[in-house]
């Protein structure tokens, strides 16, 4: 499980954990969002080596209830994405902090500065993160 009160989060409610050692950011969704959209059933995401431009839509994801588009928190190269919540992702709901998230990308750190820490995340979704 990511550290929460360490990650960055967006107000399209998506988390960013980045290692400034490789310069990778893994990103997924929270588990407000997860809540929000109820059991997902479907993720569609960006391949490996696609170049995705910070706030432009890059993927999405599928519940019983709705489909969501999902934004790129950071601007960078796709380096990995999970597949293995492409095949289960009820794993989005189950553990979105952990083996729920969905792709990493090679970003610049300050980038990943300019999102939102955990208090104004919880300020946002009413203390929900």
């Amino acid at each position: 499980m990511t550290d929460l009160d360490s990650i960055k989060y967006t107000a399209e409610h998506e988390w960013v954990d980045f290692d400034p050692a490789s310069g990778v950011a893994t990103i997924g969704i929270t588990d407000y969002a997860a809540d929000q959209l109820g059991d997902v059933v479907y993720v569609d995401l960006p391949a490996a080596g696609t170049a995705v431009t910070a706030g432009d839509v890059c993927g999405e994801i599928e519940s019983t209830k709705s489909v969501g588009e999902l934004y790129a928190p950071v601007t960078g190269e796709v380096v990995e994405i999970n597949d293995t919540v492409v095949d289960d992702p009820s794993l989005v709901n189950s553990d979105a902090f952990g083996a729920g998230w969905l792709m990493k990308v090679r970003a610049e750190a300050s980038a990943v500065d300019a999102l939102l820490d955990r208090a104004a995340y919880q300020s946002l979704t009413g203390g929900d993160a």
